[in-house]
């Protein structure tokens, strides 16, 4: 999938048969491995595939797709908006990542500096 299509992504973020995300799924979608996403939810690797329904597992799964959905109005290319999340240090944030934001608990300061790239320039 080259360009984000939200709706379809949703679906295939959604573990099937139930109203869950799907940790494999927006793992391998990120590029993520099993650990690194149960360091970025701050669980046991096995939580995620033992127990996905994690209430912290979850969480961090919807911050992802929030913070994924925000990249998305900057660069509307899957496999780029990843790149931007996950490699592209952001001055602002001491040159840390969009990922390392959300995994220090400030998916909103991530989301609102996307938001605030995605409008462009204004002064």
């Amino acid at each position: 999938m080259n360009a984000l299509n939200f709706p379809v992504l949703l679906e295939d973020f959604r573990e099937p048969g139930t109203s869950r995300y799907s940790a494999t799924n927006i793992a391998r979608s990120l590029d993520l491995q099993q650990q690194e996403l149960a360091d970025l939810a701050k669980v046991h690797r096995n939580t995620v595939r033992t127990h996905p329904e994690s209430p912290k597992l979850q969480s961090t799964l919807r911050d992802l797709i929030r913070l994924l959905s925000a990249a998305q109005a900057v660069q509307p290319d899957l496999k780029r908006a990843v790149f931007l999340i996950k490699n592209e240090p952001v001055p602002a944030f001491g040159h840390k990542t969009l990922l390392q934001l959300v995994e220090a608990g400030r998916t909103e300061d991530a989301i609102g500096y996307l938001e605030s790239i995605a409008c462009g320039f204004v002064g």
